[in-house]
């Protein structure tokens, strides 16, 4: 089957080609994943979010451009997402961890993000939607434009807006 013709039958959602897709990729995600020192992700987590977000988004695929690079393009995001949000979630050295017990550091991070909710609550309801949108769930502009019909410049906006007002927050606390 040629890449056109392929990507057409993954786009229409056949099942035949999202197996083909699971038995030929599931071995090179795994390797793809183990090579990523990931604590939240787990390789075997990291696959199945690639082939979701592949379904998901599977009416996105350009016929044009080989699968093996649009599939890997996903994988490449995914992992960035997750390297992102592990260095947000641990930002302590491994020295100070130690020091602190998970009692304690579980209870500034819960502490933090009571906190961050409180001020996103604060933002109007657009603004308080794209914030979540984009930085809790790590979706980009174009997907947010999509599911709110707004331009890419009007969530760039918002997401200018709410970030400003939550740094403003953060600062006077």
């Amino acid at each position: 089957m040629d890449n056109k013709k392929f990507i057409l039958s993954l786009k229409k959602g056949n099942e035949a080609a999202f197996k083909k897709v699971y038995f030929t990729y599931y071995d090179k995600l795994i390797n793809i994943a183990k090579r990523f020192n990931l604590t939240v992700l787990t390789p075997e987590d990291f696959v199945q979010e690639s082939l979701l977000r592949l379904y998901n988004k599977r009416e996105l695929l350009n016929e044009d451009v080989l699968f093996d690079k649009q599939l890997f393009t996903i994988c490449k995001n995914i992992l960035i997402n997750h390297v992102n949000r592990e260095n947000k979630i641990v930002q302590l050295n491994p020295s100070q961890a130690e020091i602190l017990d998970e009692e304690t550091d579980s209870g500034i991070f819960e502490e933090r993000k009571e906190k961050l909710q409180n001020f996103i609550i604060q933002l109007p309801e657009q603004q308080q939607k794209i914030f979540t949108l984009h930085k809790l769930e790590n979706l980009s502009y174009k997907e947010i434009a999509e599911i709110t019909d707004l331009s890419e410049k009007t969530i760039a906006n918002h997401i200018y807006l709410a970030s400003k007002f939550i740094r403003k927050k953060i600062e006077n606390h």
